[in-house]
């Protein structure tokens, strides 16, 4: 595969992180390919898993990746993502079984549903985000370091993720706000598309929620990697100011792809905790 189709990939991920482009700065592609790789090849999985709206065109997709990903160690991959991955020696001590996890989370909660409320949508979101997790801490920092903190923190991004996605997902089956949020504002599936000041109220509740147990996730144990510790960084701050706005999504939307000197330093602060554990 060409580079021109690596680069493909990661522009991907970039376009859903564009502050991790940031982060590319301290984490060196030369060095560190793998690390960019395994970003990139996470994008894909949570794309196929959320982006796809018909649950068998996204089962086949993640059962090509199943097939790819338990046989690259043997074969050296066919996608450039795997072999990028499979050309590093750590991607061959972890077991396969930890590769093929986040597939296998990802076909699990295809048809899922909306969460009945906060906790329930955290134990959902960490089968797949876990599975994620448990893989990443392991490439960043080996297999005895604890994913716990990274299994939080990427469960949370993703809830705050989909809520930037909230008018436009109001008509499928999982839904950005759990139904006890919903009853409790007097929130439609329909009112969800437009703005009002009930929709408003369940946002900030929601936003809470994760304001809360993001400085809980500040507590567990387990180190990050350069890019999870930038994404939690940014999410966490971006809660926090969007749960006082008068109107919170608005907030979110244009926080979602902020740049200059405040993300640049957050980006060599959770560079330098990723270096920190590598001593």
């Amino acid at each position: 595969m060409s580079g021109t189709a690596l680069q493909s990939y990661i522009d991907k991920w970039l376009a859903v992180q564009p502050q991790q482009r940031i982060a590319l700065a301290f984490v060196d592609q030369n060095a560190y390919p793998g690390h960019i790789a395994l970003a990139a090849l996470e994008q894909e999985l949570l794309g196929a898993a959320y982006g796809i709206r018909e649950p068998h065109v996204a089962a086949t997709k993640l059962n090509w990746w199943a097939e790819e990903l338990s046989g690259a160690a043997a074969s050296g991959g066919r996608h450039p993502l795997t072999q990028v991955l499979f050309d590093d020696d750590r991607a061959h001590a972890i077991p396969a079984e930890h590769w093929v996890a986040p597939v296998l989370a990802a076909m699990g909660q295809l048809e899922e549903g909306t969460a009945a409320d906060f906790p329930a949508q955290l134990a959902a979101g960490s089968l797949l985000h876990g599975a994620i997790a448990d893989l990443e801490t392991t490439w960043w920092f080996g297999d005895k370091a604890s994913s716990e903190r990274a299994t939080r923190v990427a469960t949370l991004s993703h809830l705050l993720y989909s809520l930037l996605r909230l008018e436009e997902d109001a008509d499928r089956d999982r839904l950005a706000l759990p139904m006890s949020r919903l009853a409790k504002f007097g929130v439609s599936r329909n009112a969800l598309r437009e703005a009002s000041a009930a929709r408003n109220d369940a946002i900030r509740a929601q936003l809470d929620d994760l304001h809360q147990a993001w400085r809980e996730a500040d507590k567990l144990p387990g180190p990050l990697s350069a890019f999870r510790g930038l994404e939690s960084r940014l999410g966490k701050a971006l809660v926090a100011k969007a749960r006082k706005a008068a109107d919170p999504l608005d907030v979110l939307r244009k926080g979602q792809g902020r740049q200059g000197p405040g993300v640049a330093w957050q980006a060599w602060q959770a560079a330098r905790a990723w270096r920190s554990k590598l001593d």
